[in-house]
């Protein structure tokens, strides 16, 4: 009989073992809104300091040349803060919410839609030739006008995504305030 007991504890720990860990993984829903805000802070941090560095760059009297190069810089570095801002909320995982998929879902693909408009807007700049000056200024106009657009499409409609109890995170763990 003795060795029956052996495999008696393998089963119980076959069947409890992956339910405990299924517990642990869940993300519920203030543990949800800790990682993202924690993902998000310093990316608006970066774009907000990219933003201000660019401005000031700006703002000098800068030839053709140097603001290409500002702007680049600019463009890039927020396209590579937006992938590392959705990859750490994709990371973060699906809330143990109703729609928590959805809402993971939208607020990835916001981030990567994010990535790609500040992409081509870098790609855009980088197609730009300097000379004459006043044709490369109207060119750079028209890629922000259309990282302006792309930007403000890739928005999240939140309306379509609400979970009262996510809110309710957002609104009480400290990594978001």
């Amino acid at each position: 009989m003795r060795p029956a007991r052996p495999l008696a504890v393998l089963l119980l720990l076959a069947f409890v073992l992956p339910t405990v860990a299924a517990c642990g993984a869940s993300h519920g829903a203030r543990a949800w809104a800790a990682s993202v805000c924690t993902t998000l802070s310093p990316w608006r941090t970066e774009i907000g300091s990219l933003t201000t560095r660019a401005q000031q760059q700006m703002d000098v009297a800068t030839t053709p040349g140097q603001a290409k190069e500002n702007l680049a810089r600019l463009f890039t570095g927020a396209h590579d803060a937006s992938e590392k801002a959705r990859a750490g909320v994709a990371k973060a995982g699906v809330p143990d919410v109703d729609d928590g998929k959805q809402i993971a879902d939208g607020f990835t693909g916001s981030l990567a839609a994010m990535r790609d408009a500040y992409g081509r807007a870098a790609t855009g700049i980088d197609g730009l030739a300097t000379a004459p000056s006043k044709t490369f200024y109207a060119q750079v106009g028209k890629v922000v006008d259309q990282l302006n657009a792309d930007y403000a499409a890739s928005s999240l409609d939140t309306s379509k995504l609400s979970s009262a109890e996510l809110k309710d995170a957002f609104d009480e763990v400290p990594e978001c305030r």
